[in-house]
């Protein structure tokens, strides 16, 4: 059954709450997101990296340009391709940085002694500033469809509930979530290893929210406190 048969019409707070149309975004926010992302995995020391530290880098910047150049807007009717070379790219860049996170604790479990806590604690920062910027792409890239499919009249059911979509009156009726909002999810997400004041409402949205918990949770507790312990 198609979930868009089943809203409810006339009704402002049902009309809300499915999230109102987009008018499109620009696709640059995402794209400065992959490249801090890009950043981060570069300087981080060789053993933490798959590979030479250029290699994921530049496999990820290989399909970024090209999107950047053909759409840099995320509108309605979005090509095929595009989309899916859109998750790979996050994909890439999220296999990479869980990668490096085993990496940093197989180091830690394994040979200890030869990391500096200086290095560790710069290391599991980008990791999970990374982790940040890239479930932050997987909320704004997975929710009802897309950026392209949120431009639609024909939207799937909303994935995340944001506070302008349960209560009317606190903001534009039009009001529709950009990257910066996704972004915010996943901040809050990372910090509080919980939703906040965005819930989510499908299994893939939960998931998603789970994952990230879980990465984060591991950096802060088995790194972070692992770094405090020989600074001290």
């Amino acid at each position: 059954m198609d979930n868009d048969d089943v809203r409810p019409q006339g009704d402002l707070s049902y009309d809300l709450a499915w999230g109102v149309k987009s008018k499109g975004e620009h696709r640059w926010p995402a794209s400065v997101a992959i490249l801090v992302a890009m950043a981060l995995y570069l300087v981080l020391p060789d053993r933490y990296t798959i590979g030479p530290p250029w290699v994921m880098p530049l496999l990820e910047l290989s399909i970024l340009v090209p999107l950047s150049i053909t759409v840099p807007r995320r509108v309605a009717h979005e090509g095929r391709p595009q989309q899916i070379l859109a998750i790979a790219m996050i994909a890439i860049v999220n296999v990479a940085n869980l990668a490096s996170l085993v990496l940093l604790v197989t180091m830690l479990l394994y040979h200890g002694k030869l990391v500096t806590g200086p290095e560790l604690i710069y290391s599991s920062l980008g990791i999970w500033i990374t982790n940040v910027l890239v479930f932050a792409l997987w909320y704004w890239e997975i929710d009802r469809g897309g950026p392209d499919r949120r431009a639609r009249e024909n939207r799937s059911a909303p994935d995340f509930l944001f506070p302008q979509m349960s209560t009317p009156g606190c903001s534009r009726l039009d009001w529709a979530p950009i990257f910066i909002d996704y972004l915010y999810v996943a901040f809050t997400n990372a910090t509080a290893f919980s939703p906040t004041d965005v819930m989510p409402l499908t299994p893939l949205a939960k998931m998603l929210m789970l994952v990230q918990s879980a990465i984060s949770l591991l950096t802060i507790t088995l790194v972070a406190a692992r770094a405090v312990n020989i600074l001290s």
